[in-house]
């Protein structure tokens, strides 16, 4: 009987084979490099590139819709010769489907590394955790302004061909570029109240679900504060929700016309807007601080 600790003469102690592993003498990419691949990563997982068909059905659908809306608008322009809604009530109209792109974009984003346990793996990295979380919050401002950036850029770009003269774009252009603006507030309030709740569940169904919730729960509030008669109360009734506020924000700096009525309550608007997303920032900082100290 032979044993693992049996000595046999006939078989050699032990052989070193050379399978050709050689040390890395390359440059070492530091920090920086770490945070641009993280950053293209999430933003190609926003659309699903690289990943299979499932995967990009839901957010380029909403894609297509809104490129749809652009080209309708367009194109009833060139029929009739008028505009029929200005740049930036461009996307105020499309509120539900900014809100419908996070609720899919974010819990891929975050909900995913959470449920399949990969942070440990990331923070094993020279990445500190909060590089994580501002680079996935970054590409998720990213791909919801390119989701409507894009199609308001060929609504000004149609536009343009349209026009007879230099002034007339040089004044259409004074129109589409504070839309751009309001496009990325909405870019950037939707995305961090989106991200802060997707990263505090694991999957990501019901990721989605709870961010659809944070955005519309509110809404019944403000139309009960619109309702009182007060006109102190109903200009203010914008502030209870995260999709009235940010129309708060664009009727003060856009004038966007969306029907908002804030008074001379504009500056409370982007106040709060701006403490709103530093608020919501803190809270991802903290969440991921917790979640790496497991």
């Amino acid at each position: 009987m032979t044993t693992l600790d049996t000595q046999r003469p006939d078989r050699p102690a032990g052989v070193i084979h050379d399978i050709g592993y050689r040390r890395y003498d390359g440059p070492r990419l530091g920090r920086r490099h770490l945070l641009g691949a993280l950053y293209v990563h999430s933003l190609r997982t926003a659309f699903g590139l690289g990943r299979s068909v499932k995967a990009k059905i839901f957010p380029w659908l909403i894609v297509g819709v809104v490129g749809v809306v652009a080209a309708v608008l367009t194109a009833v322009r060139a029929q009739t010769g008028q505009a029929p809604m200005s740049y930036a009530e461009f996307p105020e109209t499309l509120t539900v489907l900014i809100i419908f792109f996070c609720a899919i974009v974010a819990p891929e984003i975050a909900s995913r590394d959470l449920h399949s346990g990969v942070l440990p793996l990331y923070f094993a990295r020279p990445l500190h955790r909060g590089d994580y979380a501002v680079v996935k919050l970054a590409a998720l401002v990213s791909a919801t302004f390119l989701m409507l950036g894009v199609p308001l850029t060929v609504m000004f770009v149609g536009a343009a061909f349209m026009l007879d003269g230099f002034k007339a774009v040089w004044s259409e252009l004074g129109d589409f570029l504070p839309a751009l603006g309001y496009v990325a507030v909405h870019a950037v309030v939707f995305s961090v109240v989106a991200l802060l709740v997707a990263s505090l569940l694991r999957r990501r169904a019901v990721a989605a679900g709870a961010i659809v919730g944070a955005f519309l729960v509110t809404t019944p509030v403000v139309g009960v504060l619109f309702l009182l008669p007060y006109e102190a109360a109903s200009q203010l009734a914008g502030l209870a929700s995260p999709v009235t506020l940010v129309g708060g924000v664009g009727d003060w700096l856009f004038e966007s016309g969306g029907g908002t009525d804030v008074g001379n309550y504009g500056p409370l608007y982007g106040l709060v807007a701006v403490g709103l997303v530093a608020a919501g920032i803190l809270l991802l900082l903290a969440r991921y601080r917790k979640v790496a100290a497991k």
